[in-house]
């Protein structure tokens, strides 16, 4: 039974799974959007949303639970020093997905994430 389980597998293990997001994570907050599957796009949306809201609040506690899930310094920099502040008074909704339409190869449903400009 799948009750209460949230998270969708991406036909991966554990380990790979969360490489996959964590590198999502990364190349986004670099570059503010991304090109993807629906689905790792949906995934990945849930912990953009996170890490920003937790980015608002910016203390010590905060900073290292960030960047106890990204991994990189500079990225977590960029998100609490140039990111986050631009989202202050907004409480959820930093980002929105944009179908594209099938791909070629596969025929997987492909997506872009972006952050919302305000």
């Amino acid at each position: 039974m799948r009750h209460k389980n949230k998270l969708k597998k991406l036909g991966r293990p554990r380990a790979h799974r969360k490489a996959l997001l964590r590198n999502q994570l990364i190349s986004f907050f670099k570059k503010g959007r991304i090109k993807t599957t629906l689905v790792k796009a949906k995934e990945t949306r849930k912990l953009v949303e996170r890490l920003i809201t937790l980015a608002k609040e910016d203390n010590q506690a905060s900073r290292r639970q960030v960047f106890r899930v990204l991994q990189d310094k500079e990225v977590s920099k960029k998100l609490f020093e140039e990111i986050a502040p631009k989202f202050k008074d907004r409480s959820s909704g930093y980002t929105r997905i944009l179908k594209l339409g099938k791909r070629i190869g596969d025929g997987a449903e492909e997506a872009v994430l972006q952050l919302i400009e305000v």
